[in-house]
């Protein structure tokens, strides 16, 4: 074989291996670039399910269990402080606290987690029970003396103790998961 041979048949395996070799890094760098949008696309997807996720908490904890914990607190603080007749204790702080609550609760109540809704209907059901008979007993005039304190539990709608213990436990769920207090 001479050189001119030699030459065309190493400039021919030259230029076929650079053609093959060019396709190749094409499909490589076409499959890289496919495995990697879709590694990409799977994190991103996995942090906006941490960022709504987080987002749900952190409104959850605002909107709805810190003021309905908050409310909670300040009518078992005015319960705690009778002693005796105290209408102004009963109309303003009661009265406006239990409201408080179940406004919250029927506003916000795409923020109570699934296991919570039954808790919070008979939240609900024993506020609703109490206002109407508050006012009933009360009505818009002024109460005589001895007319007695709105208590509905006689009328089978006690306070759901165990429902205002698990709106204070996630409360509290809440608080340790998204700001570790």
């Amino acid at each position: 074989m001479d050189a001119s041979t030699f030459f065309q048949f190493t400039l021919g395996d030259l230029l076929g291996s650079s053609i093959a070799t060019a396709i190749l890094g094409a499909l490589f760098l076409r499959w890289n670039k496919t495995v990697e949008s879709e590694i990409t696309g799977h994190f991103d997807r996995q942090f906006d399910v941490f960022q709504s996720t987080r987002a749900w908490k952190q409104d959850a904890l605002a909107e709805l269990f810190g003021p309905v914990t908050m409310h909670f607190d300040r009518t078992k603080a005015a319960f705690d402080r009778w002693n005796g007749k105290n209408l102004f204790l009963e109309a303003q702080i009661v009265r406006h606290g239990n409201q408080a609550i179940r406004d919250i609760l029927l506003a916000k109540g795409h923020l109570i987690p699934p296991a919570l809704v039954p808790h919070a209907t008979k939240l609900i059901v024993h506020y609703d029970v109490w206002m109407e008979a508050f006012d009933r007993i009360r009505g818009e005039s002024s109460p005589a003396a001895d007319t007695p304190f709105v208590f509905v539990g006689s009328e089978g709608y006690p306070f759901p103790h165990e429902a205002e213990a698990a709106f204070k436990a996630e409360f509290a769920r809440l608080q340790r998961e998204l700001y570790g207090v």
